[in-house]
């Protein structure tokens, strides 16, 4: 028996013996919810069959060689590495992060996850506002004119455009969209305010959802119809004022996953194929998914250049003309950039496990849960009541230091089944508290981040010890991913060794000619075409095989540019950078 498995046990031991009636009552009222929300579950699941969440978990239920050997019955029971979409259903709502919708696409942000996204949103505010960028809002919808006008950007969106035609009965006479993204709402009032060059930069970012009307297997937080995020859109008088912005932006986006999210990500560009319709360039972050050895684009920041402000007559009178000199007009050099909700699949799905959620100390909404143990049926009211009392005084000086703590005192729950359910919901730190502890004047720790590691504190250093416990998971939890993300990032430089990397769930740093010729041809090539393939859709390469993720800025040595060989076998161009290429998200 492992130290984990031991663990549970004994708790679960322990609530037998000591409450052998909460214990058997908590186990029918388990049982109870278990069976309630199956069968809520399938129902839900019958309504919703066209979603491809849904039909991932109902299939989930059919798969029971892929669930996990022995688990409680209100934990996951579903194995990450064998049923990765079943998996990540489960962890999202029985870990009370997320719920559906009727409307299919679309999901439920609850309390636990959207207070990530505050967090987020606290931190960014910060940064973005320290550089004179301001919070503004612009309506959801746009009229058909105003979209078409600039059909270069809007083609890549076309096909995602949710579209209102009637109000109540009545059709409109020209139809309205719900925004794709903002810049065909917002450009045309930037022509109308910037006048002068003194009125630049201008420097605006709205924290709102769009919509994309997607429908290739929409995957909460991944791939919805509706999501959040922020994007910003600022403009410039210069060129190299704005392409600074670009770069600071990125590292802001890096800094969230980071520093907040524990998630590492690797910054470079996109290649000309992937950058942003109607951008001169794009800057990215990229993250990693183990589990599927898939890339996923983190965050974006464009610059725009002069695109976009000559299609909507965003200009300035050129500030070098002397008295009396006529000069014609500047455009404005233009950049945007955003981030969303996807930050919060990307964190679930490189730190949680079979158990549930793994939720980084700096966003988790509880940091620390509180556990009264040894209470048992030989227990007198007053034994009770000055153990809550004492459980309450812990609790007081963790939250005047700023720690976001919970106490659990729910009855008829064995303290084994309130270790599960708060290990499920992903809570960083669990602190066990009873008669022999508070002999003892210590509490009892427990990690989230890993399974069956115990310790002590002394109160008399509670918040201190509890403040350094959570910076060390933070850290952990950080330095473990990025030791698994660098470890699946392969150097190839002969093409016979760069599908089975792939298909070994790794990505690529291939010398590259950067063309997007070359580019289609690496995707076809990197393809799985095996018919009859009913390997998960999570655990295969998409249709498309491989795909530039990013040029990384930071460059290994052994390329040298126009003399190094492509790496792609029918491509007869010499290469000119190292170039990141992963089957992804």
């Amino acid at each position: 028996m492992d130290e984990a498995t031991a663990d549970n046990f004994d708790a679960l031991k322990l609530a037998q013996v000591e409450a052998p009636e909460l214990s058997k009552n908590a186990h029918k009222k388990a049982q109870k919810q278990e069976k309630l929300a199956a069968q809520k579950a399938n129902k839900s699941a019958t309504n919703t069959t066209k979603e491809a969440g849904r039909a991932e978990a109902k299939k989930a239920v059919n798969k029971p060689s892929k669930k996990v050997e022995g688990a409680a019955l209100i934990g996951i029971d579903v194995d990450k590495s064998k049923d990765f979409s079943g998996w990540y259903q489960q962890v999202l709502t029985k870990g009370d992060f997320l719920d559906y919708y009727d409307v299919s696409g679309c999901y439920i942000l609850k309390p636990a996850s959207y207070f990530i996204w505050e967090e987020i949103q606290a931190w960014f505010n910060v940064k973005i506002k320290g550089i004179g960028v301001e919070n503004c809002a612009f309506p959801l919808f746009v009229s058909e004119d105003v979209l078409q006008r600039e059909k270069a950007h809007i083609e890549g969106f076309a096909a995602e455009v949710a579209w209102v035609t009637h109000a109540g009965n009545t059709p409109l006479e020209k139809k309205i969209a719900i925004r794709p993204t903002s810049e065909t709402v917002m450009y045309p009032y930037y022509a109308k305010w910037i006048r002068s060059h003194r009125d630049l930069p201008l420097r605006l970012n709205q924290w709102n959802s769009v919509v994309r009307w997607e429908f290739k297997h929409p995957q909460p937080f991944l791939r919805t119809r509706e999501f959040h995020w922020q994007e910003g859109h600022t403009a410039h008088l210069k060129p190299e004022t704005a392409q600074k912005e670009v770069r600071q932006i990125l590292e802001y986006y890096a800094g969230v996953y980071e520093e907040l999210l524990a998630v590492p990500v690797i910054r470079g560009r996109k290649t000309e194929k992937e950058k942003f319709a109607g951008a001169d360039y794009t800057e990215t972050v990229e993250g990693f998914i183990a589990a599927t050895g898939r890339g996923i684009q983190g965050g974006t920041s464009h610059h725009l250049g002069q695109n976009f402000s000559k299609m909507f007559g965003i200009s300035v009178e050129d500030p070098s003309a002397k008295e009396g000199e006529k000069k014609p007009p500047l455009n404005v050099f233009q950049n945007s950039w955003g981030l969303s909700t996807r930050t919060i699949g990307v964190m679930v799905m490189t730190h949680s496990d079979n158990r549930g959620l793994v939720v980084p100390p700096r966003v988790s909404r509880k940091q620390v849960v509180i556990v009264p143990v040894g209470i048992t049926a030989k227990s007198t009211d007053e034994e009770r009541t000055a153990l809550y009392e004492e459980v309450d005084a812990l609790a007081i000086v963790l939250r005047a230091n700023d720690i976001r703590v919970e106490t659990d005192f729910r009855e008829g729950y064995s303290p084994g089944w309130k270790f599960n359910d708060w290990e499920q919901k992903g809570v960083p730190l669990r602190l066990e508290f009873g008669p022999k502890d508070s002999a003892s004047h210590q509490v009892t720790t427990s990690r989230r981040d890993i399974q069956g590691n115990k310790g002590t504190i002394a109160i008399t250093e509670l918040a201190s010890g509890v403040k350094n416990l959570l910076d060390t998971i933070q850290n952990d939890l950080y330095d473990r991913a990025d030791t698994e993300f660098k470890s699946h990032v392969k150097h190839i430089t002969k093409w016979d060794d760069f599908v089975p990397a792939l298909n070994s769930k790794n990505v690529c740093l291939i010398p590259h000619c950067l063309t997007e010729e070359c580019e289609d041809q690496i995707k076809d090539l990197s393809a799985r075409k095996e018919e009859n393939d009913d390997t998960p859709q999570d655990e295969r390469a998409p249709s498309m095989g491989a795909k530039s993720l990013c040029i990384p800025f930071e460059q290994p040595e052994g390329l040298e540019k126009g003399v190094t060989e492509c790496c792609n076998p029918q491509c007869k161009n010499k290469a000119e950078a190292w170039c990141l290429f992963g089957r992804s998200y």
